[in-house]
C-alpha cells in the first residue's frame, strides 16, 4: 500500500511538472504523453525550433508563446495570413492548437506542423 501511494504521489507530482501554460517557454511533452489528450482531437508534430505561437491565424498577431519540436492537440485548422518561409516554404494554413486538451487556443502555421499545407485529420473551423 504504501509503495502504491509513493507511485501514485510521483505521478502526481510529474503530470504537475508537465501542465504548464502557454506563456511559459517549456517544451511539451514527448509524443507518447501527447496522446493523453482528448481522444477528439488529432496530435499534431510541430516539427521546427522557436515556432510562434499566436493569438489569431496571423504573424501580426500577439505571440502567445514559442515551442520547439512539440506534440499538441489540433482543434481545427483554417485559412489565414500567407507565411513565407526561404527554408521551408509557403502556406496561408493555419492549425488551432492546445498543449492538452481544455488549455487555451494558440494557432500555428501549417508550414511547421508535420503533415503538409493542409492536415490530414484536422476539421476546419
Amino acid at each position: 500500500m504504501k509503495r502504491m501511494i509513493s507511485r501514485t504521489a510521483m505521478g502526481l507530482a510529474v503530470a504537475a511538472l508537465a501542465v504548464g501554460g502557454l506563456a511559459t517557454t517549456a517544451q511539451a511533452a514527448p509524443a507518447a504523453a501527447a496522446n493523453n489528450g482528448d481522444p477528439t482531437l488529432t496530435d499534431v508534430y510541430v516539427w521546427a525550433t522557436d515556432v510562434n505561437l499566436r493569438q489569431q491565424p496571423t504573424s501580426e498577431s500577439p505571440r502567445l508563446a514559442v515551442r520547439s519540436q512539440w506534440w499538441a492537440d489540433a482543434v481545427c485548422q483554417t485559412q489565414g495570413q500567407t507565411v513565407r518561409d526561404p527554408a521551408v516554404g509557403t502556406n496561408n494554413w493555419w492549425t488551432a492548437v492546445q498543449e492538452f486538451a481544455g488549455s487555451d487556443i494558440a494557432w500555428v502555421n501549417n508550414l511547421y506542423i508535420r503533415g503538409g499545407q493542409k492536415i490530414a485529420g484536422v476539421p476546419d473551423c
